[in-house]
């Protein structure tokens, strides 16, 4: 799990994504929202980034977000409030 001193929340990164986070299943981050939670995810691992969030900042067709086991299309979008301890998990679609 990636170090950082401010964290608040844990990222849980499927399988087909590791590539973009050195192979990390979780990554901790600070953020208020999962907005800001992703921002700073990209920031730490920019190829993470455009696989999850389109150019006009809209989630990518299929990926689903979900906070603590709630899906955030239901909750408030990518504006969800996260606070420490919770857990975001990525979910995207798999190619059979």
């Amino acid at each position: 799990m990636s170090e950082n001193p401010q964290a608040s929340v844990v990222v849980l990164i499927p399988e087909p994504l590791r590539a973009c986070t050195e192979g990390l299943s979780e990554v901790s981050v600070a953020g208020s929202t999962v907005a800001d939670a992703f921002a700073r995810l990209a920031g730490e691992y920019p190829e993470l980034g455009p696989e999850l969030i389109t150019e006009q900042g809209a989630l990518r067709h299929g990926v689903v977000i979900a906070v603590d086991g709630r899906d955030i299309r239901f909750a408030g979008g990518l504006g969800t409030p996260v606070a420490a301890g919770q857990v975001i998990q990525i979910i995207v679609p798999m190619l059979v």
